[in-house]
């Protein structure tokens, strides 16, 4: 299977961990980024794994930021992705078996690295069962536009590399998924 995993800079350590465990398990990475501690946004990368897992190009998604909570919104947030942030093994089987969770969402801050293993490990080896249909269909129309367009960002990120968002510090350039094209 074709994995799509993203994080921001907090825990880019930890995101290069799982890819690293997620080929071990057998499984193709796409690696969409962020690649190092530069300061990021969240969105960018959630945007970008769930856009490939929606699109086809990977079948399933695991996003990591320092709670989980913004990358997993932003996750959520284009069209046909169904992303599911736990901190429990449990919680990661029943959101594929029975909704078919796309994505697997994590805080790399608050969860400890073999734990985060052990629920990718369960959430990549659980199949969908087909039940609740309707209600995954209700979900997917929650989203009434695709929108898988990697240029969305455009504005933020020139604001970003002018200064404009800044908390004190230089800002570096953010380093994009190198799966836009």
């Amino acid at each position: 299977m074709r994995i799509a995993v993203g994080c921001d800079h907090i825990v880019t350590p930890i995101k290069n961990q799982i890819i690293t465990f997620i080929k071990k398990l057998g499984h193709e990475v796409i690696d969409a980024g962020t690649y190092n501690d530069t300061r990021t946004h969240y969105d960018i990368y959630g945007f970008e794994v769930a856009r490939l897992v929606v699109q086809g190009e990977a079948q399933l998604g695991v996003v990591i930021c320092g709670t989980g909570v913004g990358i997993s919104n932003s996750a959520n947030k284009v069209k046909g992705a169904r992303t599911v942030l736990t901190r429990e093994v449990s919680i990661a089987v029943a959101a594929r078996k029975y909704y078919n969770a796309n994505i697997l969402a994590m805080g790399g801050r608050i969860t400890g690295l073999g734990l985060i293993e052990e629920i990718v490990k369960a959430f990549l080896n659980t199949k969908y069962e087909g039940l609740n249909k309707k209600v995954i269909e209700s979900i997917n129309k929650a989203v009434k536009n695709d929108n898988y367009n990697v240029h969305q960002f455009d504005n933020e990120i020139k604001a970003w590399e002018k200064g404009e968002y800044t908390d004190g510090e230089k800002q570096d350039k953010i380093p994009l998924p190198k799966t836009w094209k």
